[in-house]
């Protein structure tokens, strides 16, 4: 089991406005009129891609009180082959997994014209906001070993 090296109350410590910008920046997104639960399963994905237990944990945790289906978040690892996502669903998961596997790729004219087919221009922009703040943390949570919330509540029942 990895320790932490800097718990995510140090971090918001130590950089305030860095956490506060993020958190703008995800609440503005989360405010653009996307559907919630679609935006939670982006962020669900990302979060599994860039193995960030502390954002998959806070988001399945979100996921769960908007209502997700347990069957969709059993599931959005293998979303493609699933068969339980609707298209819009599926465009936005398919256009978060290119925003985040972007390592020697440019984003090909193909996958935003996919994602344009169900999503608007300025729903395009909020999602991508959404996918890069997500990205953002998970950086921020693998740098750290951010501990994921629910392992800080067992610890401190342990204590």
């Amino acid at each position: 089991m990895s320790q932490s090296r800097l718990t995510y109350d140090a971090f918001a410590k130590i950089a305030p406005l860095a956490q506060q910008s993020l958190i703008a920046m995800g609440r503005q997104a989360d405010d653009s009129g996307i559907d919630k639960q679609i935006i939670e399963l982006v962020k669900l994905r990302v979060s599994q891609l860039n193995n960030c237990a502390f954002c998959l944990q806070i988001h399945l945790n979100v996921s769960r009180k908007l209502g997700v289906p347990q069957e969709k978040l059993d599931l959005v690892a293998t979303w493609e082959e699933a068969g339980i996502f609707s298209e819009r669903e599926c465009a936005a998961l398919a256009w978060a997994e290119t925003l985040t596997r972007l390592v020697g790729y440019s984003v090909p004219d193909q996958a935003y014209e996919a994602v344009r087919r169900h999503f608007s221009e300025e729903e395009v922009t909020f999602l991508s906001v959404s996918i890069a703040t997500i990205n953002a943390w998970n950086r921020l949570g693998a740098a750290f070993r951010f501990a994921p919330p629910i392992q800080r509540t067992a610890r401190a029942a342990t204590k």
